[in-house]
């Protein structure tokens, strides 16, 4: 396995993580999960959005749940946010989707944002900025790494919202 841009930042601030590789033609959250063998509501997606009037989000969330834009809205203070298209999040991150990573954005004009559902995990499961690749990393260096602030912005999966 060669080295992302995010783990030599997480090698260079001495953070531990624990890197997994599975097939670069996965690019859905959740069959990343089944590939590591890891619940879904672990491996965070990070999605790109854009709060009027242009400033960019990097938004993480669970991969099992659906980002409520109404409530990332009123979370992050905004009138509205819109998903940014495939495109549009390629062009401004300059990684591919499925493997558009905070952590290989960390110094980059984005302001970061980590769903409340990752405080059930000790650890999370998230990009390392290449297809075929992710991080377990701990809750509090990923936010320390990246400034995010805890937000609540998903809608849980109804299995989930019944256990709860």
């Amino acid at each position: 396995m060669h080295k992302t841009n995010a783990m030599r930042l997480l090698d260079a601030r001495g953070i531990i993580y624990a890197p997994v590789q599975y097939s670069p033609a996965i690019h859905a959250g959740d069959e990343v999960a089944r590939s590591i063998g890891e619940p879904a509501g672990r491996v965070f997606k990070t999605l790109v959005l854009v709060k009027e009037p242009g400033e960019w989000l990097l938004v993480m969330v669970p991969s099992d749940c659906e980002l409520n834009l109404r409530k990332c809205a009123a979370a992050v203070g905004a009138k509205r946010v819109r998903m940014a298209t495939r495109t549009e999040a390629e062009a401004k991150t300059g990684l591919l989707a499925g493997g558009i990573s905070a952590l290989a954005l960390v110094g980059k004009p984005f302001t970061v944002y980590l769903d409340l559902q990752a405080l059930n995990w000790d650890a999370v499961y998230i990009s390392a900025g290449q297809r075929g690749y992710n991080l377990r990393i701990g809750i509090e260096d990923l936010m320390a790494v990246t400034g995010a602030e805890l937000i609540d912005v998903v809608d849980l999966p109804a299995l989930r919202r019944r256990l709860a």
